[in-house]
């Protein structure tokens, strides 16, 4: 078992739908509370934070066997007293991936909260584009990671086009083609929203549907989704130039997603639709943020996104 380990070659135009069209500049941290002050306020008070969310019951457990007697090193690392591995306080966690200090993923979580995206965040971090970049991937993947379906996006060939593997996170651009596209199922129930993956259907399967039984579809660039299917109010996916997306035309009808004026998504369409250019392969990771900040709305998301960042990075058998 190992720390979580990233590829450190980043391409300088690698998933280009964290460009947003820029607007007034915002400052970097408006914190409401004294606490928040606090935690901005350098590395070891930031760094005390982080690790609150890290302890149970106010100390660290082993991240391998979770034994709650640990016990310190000379060099300031913990060792287990049952499996005897030695670790250090952030070892195999989200938050360990990208060498970002506590303080700077505590000021990027502010900007990712407010929505910033990476491209407009690095400035203001004093950061390059492509450590930023990493970092958000890196909480996407955090937050993706406590869905209901995330063993099945995160193993197989699933987890292979989303480019994780075995607890580790690939940021650079792959040039090989997708296995396929997953397609996710949209619902929204007493005001909580439900994106499920559809391990059974293809975007082959939707594009059947839409040609041989009518199904609705509907296109905002490469992401297609349809009308309602059986207790879904969408389907939905996002293709590339291997799928036929020019044959969708939208001129029938409205899809019954489209009909609502309020709800998970009018919420998510106006979020993807500013994005430039979301891709087929990273797509998963924004439906997930979406879903999350959604069921969310009304929370503070700041304290979350932290608790998010430092779970354990999960490695499936």
């Amino acid at each position: 078992m190992r720390d979580c380990h990233v590829t450190q070659q980043v391409s300088e135009q690698s998933e280009n739908q964290d460009r947003l069209e820029d607007s007034a500049p915002m400052s970097i941290i408006q914190p409401a509370t004294e606490l928040a002050q606090g935690i901005f306020a350098s590395e070891p008070t930031a760094r005390r934070y982080v690790l609150s969310h890290c302890e149970q019951n106010g100390k660290l457990r082993c991240p391998k066997c979770d034994e709650a007697r640990v016990y310190r090193l000379s060099d300031e690392r913990l060792r287990c007293s049952r499996c005897r591995y030695t670790f250090h306080e952030l070892s195999r966690r989200w938050i360990n991936v990208g060498g970002l200090s506590c303080l700077d993923w505590l000021r990027l979580l502010k900007l990712f909260e407010q929505e910033l995206t990476a491209n407009r965040m690095a400035p203001q971090l004093g950061l390059s584009y492509n450590t930023v970049y990493k970092a958000v991937t890196t909480l996407r993947f955090s937050l993706l990671s406590q869905a209901l379906d995330a063993k099945q996006l995160l193993t197989g060939a699933f987890g292979l086009d989303l480019g994780f593997e075995n607890g580790r996170i690939g940021m650079e651009k792959s040039k090989e083609r997708m296995g396929s596209f997953p397609v996710f199922g949209l619902m929204e129930k007493s005001g909580w929203a439900f994106v499920d993956l559809l391990p059974y259907m293809t975007a082959e399967t939707v594009l059947h549907f839409h040609f041989n039984f009518k199904l609705k579809l509907e296109r905002m660039g490469n992401i297609v989704y349809s009308d309602k299917y059986k207790h879904y109010d969408a389907l939905i996916f996002c293709g590339d130039e291997t799928i036929p997306l020019h044959i969708i035309n939208g001129r029938d009808r409205q899809a019954y997603v489209d009909s609502l004026v309020s709800g998970f998504w009018r919420f998510a369409q106006d979020r993807l639709r500013q994005y430039n250019g979301v891709t087929s392969r990273r797509f998963p990771l924004y439906l997930k943020e979406l879903e999350f900040r959604y069921n969310h709305r009304n929370e503070e998301l700041f304290p979350l996104l932290v608790s998010s960042l430092c779970r354990l990075v999960p490695e499936y058998e």
